[in-house]
């Protein structure tokens, strides 16, 4: 599969916005557009830069479809939508471009007994949310609509909430639908704890 490193973490039936301008992706969108099978794998980059090659790469990533392409002044801009996980089972040579094999990663299975714990998730996403956006810009607001899909909507709140590309990675290993909706309210409680705490003089005060 294709493979294309990023500084950010890519989930299921999320977007993904692109500018392609290195020759080496451009040669990779060139061949996606004929081939019949046109997806291509988003991974996080674990060590390194997204320009220039030679960066160290994770082992999970996902699968993702182009549902939007352009192109102005010798940059190709794009948005592609992430579908499945999948797992590298062995890195090929980056010649043109980053390949990988890959396994599919089994999907989650929604059960309903987790619907209480669905709920409060996303009250606690939502909330965490609206805290980090009074320190910083944030993509997703806090009223976000989510899929009426049970397991689409577990990815999307895991996307959505305010975390580092390396907690998000952790979110992208969940082999249950329970342990991705109760990695996410640790990693999301862990979070609020900074943007709780006040700043030493609003403390002395």
């Amino acid at each position: 599969m294709p493979m294309f490193p990023l500084g950010s973490v890519l989930f299921p039936h999320m977007p993904v916005s692109l500018r392609v301008f290195e020759e080496r992706y451009l040669i990779m969108l060139s061949q996606l557009v004929k081939a019949e099978d046109g997806r291509f794998g988003v991974v996080l980059i674990e060590r390194g830069f997204e320009v220039g090659g030679g960066e160290q790469r994770f082992d999970i990533a996902t699968a993702a479809a182009v549902v939007q392409l352009g192109a102005s002044e010798g940059i190709v801009g794009l948005v592609a939508q992430g579908s499945e996980r999948v797992r590298v089972t062995e890195w090929l040579a980056d010649d043109p471009y980053p390949r990988a094999e890959v396994e599919p990663v089994p999907e989650l299975v929604w059960e309903s007994w987790l619907q209480p714990l669905r709920e409060e998730t996303e009250q606690l996403v939502r909330r965490s949310i609206a805290q980090a956006s009074e320190f910083s810009e944030l993509i997703w607001p806090a009223d976000v609509e989510l899929s009426e899909d049970p397991v689409a909507a577990l990815w999307q709140l895991a996307a959505i909430a305010p975390l580092t590309a390396y907690d998000q990675v952790a979110l992208l290993r969940s082999t249950t639908a329970e342990e991705l909706l109760t990695r996410l309210t640790e990693l999301v409680g862990e979070a609020a704890v900074a943007w709780q705490t006040a700043w030493p003089d609003e403390e002395a005060t």
